[in-house]
């Protein structure tokens, strides 16, 4: 019988560490099957979900204590249950001049609506004309049965003037 867990992972960052992530995943003969792993204010953070024999998590256990004593600390979690398939999945990006609440006011929106964030990812950046900071953010959000897209799509272009960014929807 197999098992699905989540390595999530904090430590300074360095060159190897997804190698030696990828390394005790080997170890165990686990499935790398999905990850998230950034650079994230100076240090290696992200999650990796995992597929192995359940008779081969201690092995696993003992080749992330391997990593953890070299300065990675790494957590093994149970994976939940996938949910099941929605057909209404919409990816927003959002970009506008950086300022705080951005990302409140939009999660703000997506939460009344009952949507679930599948995916987020922003950053700052410099904008090319003026160089000023502008906060850049994508996401994939799963509707519910009671929400569309137009829906969403108005709901979140309701409140672009008030925290200044523009919209692109997919």
């Amino acid at each position: 019988m197999t098992t699905r867990i989540i390595l999530t992972v904090l430590g300074s960052d360095r060159p190897g560490l997804t190698q030696a992530l990828a390394d005790a995943v080997l170890a165990a003969d686990g499935n790398w099957l999905e990850s998230h792993l950034a650079r994230l204010g100076g240090k290696y953070v992200g999650s990796v979900l995992v597929e192995l024999d359940d008779g081969r998590l201690a092995e696993l256990e003992q080749a992330i204590s391997r990593i953890d004593r070299s300065g990675l600390e790494v957590s093994i979690v149970p994976a939940g249950d996938e949910p099941p398939a929605s057909a209404d999945i919409v990816a927003i990006e959002l970009v506008g001049q950086d300022r705080p609440g951005i990302v409140r006011q939009v999660t703000d929106v997506l939460a009344r609506m009952g949507a679930n964030i599948e995916a987020f990812a922003s950053e700052e950046e410099k904008g090319a004309w003026s160089g000023e900071s502008l906060f850049r953010a994508r996401a994939r959000i799963t509707l519910p049965a009671t929400a569309s897209a137009d829906q969403l799509r108005d709901a979140l272009e309701a409140i672009s003037g008030e925290i200044m960014v523009d919209f692109t929807f997919s």
